[in-house]
């Protein structure tokens, strides 16, 4: 199932690119000129939803999008925590920052609309990510924090889609790969 999901993530980039380059006559088009169509988004979420999360992560989408924003807060603080770090981690850290405050917005947005229990489970999400960090940032030796800023994987696909999920008030399942129109492969005979 891996490689079909990574070619209809392939095929997804050709829903909302305009043209190709040696098809133009014109200045290229960029990614921050396309719009990605709804049927696009639709398939990344059903295939962001179908990964597992990581052992730890919440399943439920407010808990979900405080646990990304802490996990990621906690690389941001560690990058910020580096002597003379080289540009690509500036980089990181201020792309980081923009993550965070994109998901502290969301979390802001659908805040009235949560129970208080689920609160209770965000901040508790939030909490468990942001302790995975306390060790890193207590390490004296500025070496060990960079190795560790460097091995940091990133989020799961899913955080994105639960933020936009939370943060527009969409109730219904996501869609699933079926849903989508990808199938399992039929077992070789």
């Amino acid at each position: 199932m891996p490689t079909r999901l990574i070619a209809a993530l392939m095929l997804t980039t050709a829903a909302f690119t305009p043209a190709l380059a040696q098809d133009a006559d014109a200045p290229i088009v960029t990614g921050a000129n396309a719009r990605e169509t709804a049927s696009a988004l639709r398939l990344r979420e059903a295939i962001a939803y179908s990964n597992p999360l990581p052992r730890g992560a919440p399943s439920e989408d407010y808990p979900l999008v405080a646990w990304c924003d802490a996990l990621v807060s906690g690389h941001v603080r560690l990058g910020e925590s580096l002597p003379n770090a080289p540009a690509e981690d500036v980089e990181l850290v201020r792309l980081g920052k923009l993550e965070a405050q994109d998901f502290r917005s969301a979390l802001h947005a659908a805040e009235s609309r949560q129970s208080a229990a689920t609160k209770a489970a965000a901040r508790a999400a939030a909490e468990s990510a942001a302790a995975m960090w306390t060790p890193v940032l207590a390490q004296e030796d500025p070496a060990l924090r960079s190795q560790a800023f460097g091995l940091f994987f990133g989020l799961p696909g899913r955080c994105e889609h639960a933020a936009r999920r939370i943060r527009e008030n969409i109730t219904t399942p996501p869609a699933t790969p079926a849903d989508v129109g990808l199938r399992e492969a039929e077992p070789a005979a």
